[in-house]
């Protein structure tokens, strides 16, 4: 597995992400691709893959990644990204988070993401305000 520099498509969909853009970002997904964001419930499928960006989407204003690593290996079903990165995210009343660490693996099918999982701490995000 080695350090590589960011491929077109994985610079396509973080820009999706961060533009909130739930429907172009689940294009980039098999049919039965799924999807899991930290210990929540697994998506499996484009059409709740989708739902559910657009429903985490929703309680926020804005993220923005700034990408730190990405690795590039493979599993039994074809290649897979580890890409770390640090995400900053704009609440809705305006006030930004301090960049978090994230680490996302993509597991990919083809030109499709097969399976990707997103491990961080969101409790900065949700925090009550002091």
């Amino acid at each position: 597995m080695g350090v590589m520099a960011l491929d077109p498509w994985l610079v396509d969909f973080f820009r999706a992400v961060d533009s909130m853009d739930a429907p172009t970002a689940a294009k980039a997904f098999a049919e039965e691709g799924t999807f899991r964001f930290g210990n929540s419930e697994r998506a499996v499928g484009r059409q709740e893959v989708e739902e559910n960006m657009a429903g985490f989407f929703s309680m926020i204003g804005g993220l923005g990644h700034e990408i730190t690593g990405v690795w590039s290996g493979s599993w039994e079903g074809g290649e897979v990204r580890s890409v770390e990165a640090e995400v900053t995210y704009t609440l809705k009343d305006g006030t930004r988070t301090q960049p978090l660490p994230v680490t996302s693996t993509i597991r990919l099918k083809g030109d499709r993401i097969s399976d990707y999982r997103i491990f961080m701490d969101l409790a900065p995000l949700f925090a009550q305000k002091a």
